[in-house]
């Protein structure tokens, strides 16, 4: 199984498809699509509904990134784009 270019960029070693950074990094794509998608179909209240439990998903991985390795947290959600 390859893995995307996203989960290679944030794995730590080969394999890591779990680790906080993965995820948050394949939340907030997912997140952009889905921003991009209720642009265009503002009705779509379900999809609205499964983007914020993506918002918060991250949110709680991001903090709990943010408490065990302060420093990664800052590089990481410079190189994401992300404010905080």
């Amino acid at each position: 199984m390859e893995s995307t270019p996203i989960v290679t960029k944030y794995q730590s070693h080969e394999g890591d498809t779990g680790s906080v950074k993965v995820q948050v990094a394949l939340l907030t794509e997912r997140i952009n699509e889905l921003t991009e998608h209720l642009k265009e179909h503002k009705k779509d209240f379900d999809s609205r509904f499964g983007l914020l439990k993506m918002v918060g998903r991250r949110r709680r991985l991001l903090n709990y990134l943010s408490s065990t390795e302060p420093d990664v947290y800052k590089g990481f959600i410079a190189d994401l784009g992300l404010r905080k």
